[in-house]
């Protein structure tokens, strides 16, 4: 056993000494203080497969595609305006998000994306006979122009009722709406440190507030501009200044209810008043036949 292990121990001297004199020849451009700080790396890689990937990776997208696929200069043009006016419309959006004033204050921009997007979508040939409709909207699955531009129509689709048919202006509506409301908010900061005078002297312009808001709902002239500002003020109203204001409607209401609720009593007292009655005139016949009977007999005796 000791044996063996001593010619194991040879062996392996001897093929140690081998593979250093192999590497050494094979390596002859390597200086011996190199070898010592020679490492090799986890995964090694063939020199002509490196020099294939390194092609590979000098790959960029921005390289120039076939000419036929290219976007002229007149789409991108377009491109670059349409990338303009939708961010100058959400910097919009976002900035009257809280409180909601977007269609008072965002309808020029959306009108401006709106001309640029049937501009590009439009089969309609531009300089040089040019149609954009191919190169912008259809030319990849994702249609990203088109999936921005309805994103941002179904926002407005709930603001654009307050303005005018063209859509270039607020309606007459809109603005007498609001100007019924600053009057209604003029009055609360005017007696918001005497809750009960703000509900007696501002009781006539919430009112009036609320036929106006009541007419535009039923004609579907409201924007949500409009929905948000009268929710605030409702807010403010009862929950804030517990202020309360009966609707005519929810007078007839608890009128009805509370002849609905005694229905049922006056039901029960008038049929107990008509038993009652009935009950008389039966007794009344038996006695009368009875004290008749009994004189008849007083008679009969005598």
């Amino acid at each position: 056993m000791e044996l063996l292990t001593k010619v194991t121990f040879v062996s392996a001297c001897l093929f140690a000494e081998w593979a250093v004199t192999f590497i050494g020849v094979a390596n002859c451009s390597i200086s011996p203080s190199e070898m010592s700080a020679l490492k090799l790396p986890p995964a090694v890689i063939p020199v002509s497969q490196k020099s294939t990937l390194g092609s590979f990776y000098s790959l960029s997208l921005s390289s120039a595609f076939p000419e036929d696929l290219e976007v002229n200069e007149y789409c991108t043009e377009l491109l670059r305006i349409y990338g303009q006016r939708y961010v100058t419309l959400a910097n919009c959006l976002v900035t009257y998000a809280r409180p909601v004033r977007i269609c008072q204050n965002c309808y020029t921009g959306f009108n401006s994306l709106e001309d640029i997007y049937k501009n590009i979508s439009s089969d309609q040939s531009g300089p040089g006979n040019v149609s954009c409709h191919d190169s912008l909207m259809r030319s990849d699955r994702l249609m990203l122009l088109y999936t921005l531009f309805i994103k941002l129509n179904e926002i407005w689709t709930s603001a654009k009722y307050c303005l005018t048919e063209d859509h270039e202006a607020l309606s007459n509506d809109t603005l007498y709406f609001m100007a019924t409301l600053n009057q209604s908010l003029s009055c609360f900061e005017q007696y918001q440190r005497n809750r009960t005078e703000l509900c007696k002297e501002c009781k006539t312009s919430y009112k009036r507030l609320n036929e106006v808001y009541g007419r535009m709902e039923k004609s579907q002239t409201l924007c949500i501009d409009l929905e948000d500002a009268m929710n605030m003020t409702q807010h403010l109203w009862s929950k804030k200044f517990s202020c309360l204001l009966p609707r005519e409607e929810t007078v007839s209401v608890i009128a009805v209810s509370s002849f609905m609720l005694f229905l049922p009593g006056i039901f029960y007292l008038s049929s107990f008043l008509n038993s009652e009655q009935k009950k008389r005139k039966l007794i009344h016949p038996k006695r009368a036949k009875s004290s008749s009977s009994l004189m008849n007999i007083q008679d009969k005796f005598n």
